[in-house]
Order: structure tokens, then sequence, then C-alpha cells
């Protein structure tokens, strides 16, 4: 499960000190800068007013455009501009009991889809009862990303991110699985961000039978390909048979054979596509590529 570090400070900080604070962020892979950013997040989460009166500032002014306090959505807020390499981030967490919760159900705001993810980040309670999770750990280089592949997950713990509670959830180790809290809660996020991180897959689980559900961060550069093979010509199609064949990215290189088994009518020219995919020396593409054939041949 996540690290849990100790909280012990009692000061807090305003949210511009803290920005300031921060400087380029912090570095995971270090313990001295992770630690030292946990204490940041730990004393802008004893500043119990901060949030609530950027919220009322916000609102008597939403023609503020600047990049401070912008990125509003539903459920995240986010805190600052990217700090070189990290930047702020509030969540908003309902219960079952809000209407927004009703009206939009759990899948919304993420709960109860059991994921790990491709980044770490530094969290604190600051407000309500937290949310509660169901954590696990696993082994991501066993893992190939191929959907309904064995995961081997370990159970932890079930526990709630109280007020106050820091911790640190690690890049391909930690899973959870998010349950809503009792009362609506709000976290505080220190959001880690790395060149070359979008292509560094992240994964849904499911607990029932321990396996990968799929990827769950897809690009837009897979956007774009499949758009253009479906409606691009023999340049498209000379650019997806690179790709499948030499991009470093296994995931981009299985759409490019998605994207081009669309072009193919016949099934007996989709099993050759897919066939070419399962000697492509991907563990990923093997393994959906003899899904693919298995389905074609029944």
């Amino acid at each position: 499960m996540p690290r849990i570090i100790d909280n012990p400070d009692t000061g807090s900080a305003s949210l511009e000190e803290i920005v300031e604070a921060l400087g380029n962020g912090f570095d995971p892979r270090d313990e001295e800068s992770t630690r030292a950013a946990a204490a940041h997040l730990g004393r802008l989460g004893r500043n119990d007013h901060f949030l609530g009166d950027l919220l009322i500032e916000q609102m008597k002014d939403l023609s503020r455009t600047d990049g401070d306090a912008g990125g509003y959505g539903p459920q995240a807020i986010v805190l600052s501009p990217v700090l070189g390499t990290a930047f702020l981030r509030a969540n908003i967490w309902p219960s079952e009991d809000e209407p927004c919760f009703a009206a939009s159900g759990a899948r919304t705001f993420v709960y109860g889809i059991p994921h790990d993810h491709n980044f770490d980040f530094l969290t604190v309670g600051y407000f309500g009862p937290g949310y509660r999770s169901d954590y696990f750990e696993y082994d991501y280089e066993s893992v190939a990303g191929i959907k309904g592949e064995r995961a081997d997950l370990r159970f932890v713990e079930r526990s709630a991110l109280s007020t106050g509670r820091l911790m640190h959830y690690r890049a391909h180790r930690d899973i959870h699985s998010q349950l809503p809290p009792e009362a609506t809660s709000v976290s505080l996020n220190i959001m880690h961000i790395g060149a070359g991180q979008g292509w560094l897959d992240q994964y849904g689980f499911d607990l029932d039978s321990n396996v990968v559900t799929g990827t769950l961060n897809p690009t837009s550069t897979e956007v774009f390909l499949r758009c253009a093979i479906g409606m691009g010509g023999d340049d498209a199609l000379a650019l997806a048979e690179d790709f499948g064949r030499h991009h470093p990215s296994d995931r981009l290189r299985l759409a490019t054979f998605e994207a081009r088994e669309g072009l193919l009518p016949d099934a007996k020219d989709r099993d050759a596509l897919w066939r070419m995919a399962e000697l492509s020396g991907s563990r990923l593409l093997a393994g959906e590529a003899t899904a693919r054939r298995e389905r074609l041949a029944a």
C-alpha cells in the first residue's frame, strides 16, 4: 500500500508559501526530496481555511483566468502551475448521500475501479473522514498489460485517508480500489510529472478474478493514429506498418494493428494480420493477438 509518512509538524503555511517552497517539485527516487515535499504538503494541509477562501474568491471573480488557481473540474482543482516536476491539486470526494453522486454514479468519481498509477504522488487528508480504499500491491514488471492477464495482486488493508494522514503513492506498485467516504471529503496532492510519463501504462484490475482489465491512460497519439488510418490512404498505412514494427511503445504498436483490422473485411486477412502481431516479439501484442485469433477461429 502507499507509504505512510509521519506528519508531526504542527505548523501551517499559505498556498503561496508552499508553491514557493516546492521550487522545482520533488524527485520520488530521492528520499530527502520526497520527505521535504511531504512536509510542505503537511503544512498546507494544516491551513484549514485556504481552500474555502480560494473557492469563494473564484466564485466572486468568474472571469479570472490566471495560472495560479485554474484548471477547475467537477472533482479536481489544480492549485498551482507546473513547478518543475510537480504541481499541486485538490480533489473533492462526494459521499453516496450527495446529489452529484446520485446523478453521475460511482464510476464518475473512480469509486470501485481498482487501478495503479503511472506516476508518484503525495496526498494528505484535508477535510472530512476521507475516501476509503482497499489497498493492494503487485509486481509491475511481471505484467504485460494483456486483458485478462493474471496480476497476482496482494491485499494489504482497507483504510481511510483521514484528515492529516499523509501518504506516498508509488508508481507501478500501489493499487487501490476507492470507496465513497462517509461524508464529503477533500484531499490535497503533490503530483509528480516526468518526461515520457504518458507512455508508461496505468492498468485497471478485476479483484474477483485477479486479472488486468486494460490500460486506463490512452494517449492522444493513439486517437490521432486510429483516425489517420481509418481516413487516410497509402501514407497512413505505411506509417501504421512502420509503427507496428518499430515503435518503442507496445501500446501504440497494438493500436496500429487494431486500426488496420478495421479496414479488413475478410476474416482470413484479419487472422494473417494478427498472426504478424503474434510474432512481433512483444508480450503484449502476442497475448492480445492470440486472443483475437482464437475469437476469429470461433
